[in-house]
């Protein structure tokens, strides 16, 4: 402390040039004063200044280009496997559609729907049929799911109103809205035809009460086509519904397939001449921060406290982002090794944590183009915009917000694409992309006159107000803060007092000055060591 008095009796008073701080050096040449500056100059140097100034090689660099090599390549692999389960799983779907709906065709073609009594017994006769003697008519490795040694039997249940008496041509009804439920069950190896089925089974149906019928049914099967890439095959249990319905009661009674799959190992398995590889990255890295250190020296000799912008310097945003992504690619591995294992089948919840550290990892690489000078002018614009890109978004939402709750209020029953609240925000956000316009215009043509006039209304305004107003102002809200940032770079004037301090240090990374026995990664040894 002694050392200090002097320094603080000396302390030089500042002047402001062009509305920035000229540090005055003129009594603060002392060598712990431009140790701190140089040291913390180095600090902010970027990897191909620091091989300058210390002959300090870029293994960071090179460590994360190998690591965005292994990721993206466990990535590939595991996306191939990912895409093999989720293509199986859809043409196994489009399988039990054409096996047990009767005569089923291209959704494209219109939805699959029945309109009369008659057709309503005969597909679920049908189904039943199909279901009985799917071993003889499948070309699948399909099989019956057992329990115990027995076949599980497929449920046939009904789902209808307690008690109603309707009669529209009276403009009467009287109805008791409690849900009740009727199940049946048919076990297989019963192939029988329509007639004797019906004669067989005691069931009716009270189309006037009728809410649903669904039809359950389990069946397994085997997953071959890993076998060819190297990968133990999964069995799959398939849980199919079969829902027929009626809860408009408008004469035309919906029919679609659910199908809920469980992927688990198989219990006896082998396969000649295989062999299992599993992967797994895990990187960590931990950085140091003389914010501290900057925090003390600038009240010692300036007493002034170091301003909220100037601390948020020294934290590097660019190793939270390889924190984060290192993070999810060890768990996003931890579970790959699980599924390939067959431990467990969470593809999905895999799949997005290694999807998204692979996206971060490259986003990442944008760091190392920031030591070329015009591409550091575009991060820098970024980074800089991004508080008032984010303000901006806040009050662009409300009202957005706004037009997509008055749309699916107003326009959702004579719209596809205002039919749910999550359509009409797929369906505006298209549209402010100039997508589809067109046919969004046109299917609310023959609508009634008043609902065609809101919806012209609507969408025009919506039009006008975000793509002539709202994304201008977007976009100049970037512009802006690019020509800011340009601006600064060529008149070299500096954005603060923390760059205004450093900028006082002449030494080039080529000087040698650079060059001392402390570690390189710290700005100070202790906080009290560069003051005293």
């Amino acid at each position: 402390m002694e050392d200090r008095e002097p320094l603080l009796a000396a302390r030089s008073e500042e002047s402001r040039t062009n509305g920035h701080v000229a540090w005055s050096t003129h009594t603060l040449e002392s060598k712990a004063v431009e140790d701190f500056r140089r040291r913390l100059k180095y600090f902010f140097m970027n990897p191909c200044e620091k091989y300058k100034a210390r002959g300090r090689k870029p293994w960071k660099l090179m460590l994360q280009i190998l690591k965005i090599a292994i990721i993206t390549v466990q990535l590939v692999s595991f996306g191939l496997s990912n895409q093999m389960m989720v293509t199986f799983k859809d043409e196994n779907l489009m399988t039990f559609r054409h096996l047990f709906l009767k005569e089923y065709k291209d959704p494209r073609l219109g939805s699959y729907a029945l309109y009369t009594k008659a057709d309503v017994y005969d597909h679920i006769y049908y189904i039943i049929n199909r279901y009985t003697s799917l071993q003889n008519l499948s070309v699948g490795n399909l099989a019956y799911e057992s329990v115990d040694g027995k076949y599980s039997p497929l449920s046939v249940c009904q789902v209808f109103y307690r008690n109603s008496s309707i009669d529209p041509g009276n403009d009467t009804f009287d109805i008791d809205p409690h849900i009740e439920t009727d199940c049946m069950s048919i076990y297989p190896k019963q192939s029988l035809d329509n007639n004797s089925l019906a004669a067989h089974v005691n069931f009716s149906l009270d189309f006037k009460r009728l809410l649903s019928v669904n039809i359950y049914l389990n069946l397994k099967t085997i997953n071959l086509q890993t076998v060819r890439h190297h990968e133990l095959p999964d069995c799959y249990d398939f849980h199919i519904m079969i829902v027929f319905d009626n809860r408009a009661h408008s004469g035309k009674i919906k029919v679609d397939i659910e199908n809920d799959v469980r992927i688990y190992e198989c219990r006896d398995w082998n396969v000649e001449g295989t062999c299992k590889f599993t992967d797994c990255c895990v990187k960590d890295r931990i950085h140091g921060l003389c914010v501290f250190e900057f925090n003390v020296f600038f009240h010692a000799y300036y007493n002034k406290i170091v301003t909220w912008s100037d601390r948020m310097e020294f934290v590097n945003g660019w190793y939270i982002l390889i924190i984060v992504s290192d993070t999810l690619t060890i768990a996003g591995s931890v579970l790959k090794i699980g599924i390939q294992a067959k431990f467990q089948t969470n593809y999905d919840v895999c799949s997005i944590l290694l999807g998204t550290a692979t996206m971060l990892v490259w986003v990442g690489v944008i760091r190392y183009l920031g030591f070329f000078k015009k591409y550091n002018l575009l991060i820098l614009t970024l980074r800089a915009a991004l508080p008032n890109v984010f303000r901006f978004c806040c009050c662009a939402t409300m009202i957005y917000l706004g037009y997509c709750f008055c749309g699916w209020i107003v326009l959702g029953p004579y719209h596809d694409k205002f039919r749910t609240f999550d359509k009409v925000t797929e369906c505006l956000f298209s549209l402010i992309n100039g997508d589809d316009m067109y046919a969004t215009f046109l299917q609310m043509r023959d609508k009634t006159y008043m609902v065609w006039l809101f919806s012209r209304l609507y969408l025009y305004s919506f039009i006008s107000l975000f793509i002539y107003m709202v994304l201008s102002l977007f976009i100049a809200v970037i512009t802006d803060t690019y020509e800011t940032i340009k601006h600064h770079q060529q008149d070299k004037e500096p954005f603060s007092q923390l760059q205004a301090f450093i900028a006082e240090c002449r030494d080039q990374p080529e000087s040698g000055r650079y060059q001392t026995d402390d570690d390189p990664s710290t700005c100070c040894l202790s906080p009290c060591g560069c003051f005293g």
